[in-house]
């Protein structure tokens, strides 16, 4: 709630002085620009801990060796390697609001199908899941980022990259805070053992279900930020 109220005055704080730290007149001044930033710091905060919730899982409550799990979790990073590129080509003959919505969507259903994991569950299940995250990841990336860039006119790519920037640290940073807050709150210091793990597991599904509602709001943001192709037009 502090961080908030900190972020509420720097905003307030860096709209009056003649040279600001961190330009925030685009985002009063362009619906795109301003949604799609926002968009892009909830998805980030809804997936950037995936990876290490998922790693507690497998390397926990399914017993995976360390190694063995780093291999599971290559497939979200190695489906946004090779799907990103033809998702930012796409976006620039359809509307990005569109493509970045679709893949905040999609990112949405497999946090939900991770929400559901279980002490029996296959081990196909999160891995199919890492792959919807991962390509949803790709329609959502590199749209948006093309919509943020769009938006601004030449002079700004820069304050417009650097906005990019920002919004992906302040989710990342978000992310794991939400993580450790509710690990924190459920186990506190405790060491995990055996007996934990039935709470443990109970904790990994909160924070899936968190990132999945972080994206649903993602998406309302993002499809309201408007037709990008249009207004260049």
């Amino acid at each position: 709630f502090l961080s908030f109220l900190f972020l509420i005055g720097f905003f307030k704080h860096e709209k009056k002085v003649v040279n600001p730290v961190f330009d925030v007149h685009s985002f009063l001044s362009s619906r795109i620009f301003s949604m799609s930033c926002l968009s892009s710091m909830l998805m980030y905060t809804a997936t950037f801990s995936t990876l290490v919730s998922l790693s507690l899982y497998f390397q926990f409550i399914k017993e995976i060796s360390a190694r063995d799990a780093g291999l599971f979790l290559m497939v979200q990073p190695l489906t946004m390697a090779i799907f990103s590129p033809y998702a930012g080509r796409l976006s620039d003959r359809l509307e990005p609001r569109v493509l970045a919505t679709s893949g905040i969507m999609l990112t949405a259903i497999g946090l939900f199908v991770l929400s559901r994991l279980g002490f029996n569950s296959s081990i196909c299940t999160p891995i199919a899941a890492l792959f919807v995250i991962g390509f949803g990841f790709s329609l959502f990336s590199s749209p948006n980022a093309n919509a943020i860039m769009g938006s601004v006119g030449g002079d700004d790519y820069g304050r417009a990259a650097g906005a990019m920037s920002v919004m992906r640290v302040l989710g990342q940073m978000g992310s794991m805070a939400l993580m450790t807050f509710v690990v924190n709150i459920f186990l506190g210091d405790q060491q995990i053992t055996p007996l934990l793990y039935p709470q443990l597991l109970k904790v990994l599904q909160l924070v899936f279900s968190l990132g999945c509602v972080l994206c649903l709001v993602g998406s309302f943001l993002s499809y309201s930020r408007g037709q990008m192709h249009t207004e260049a037009a």
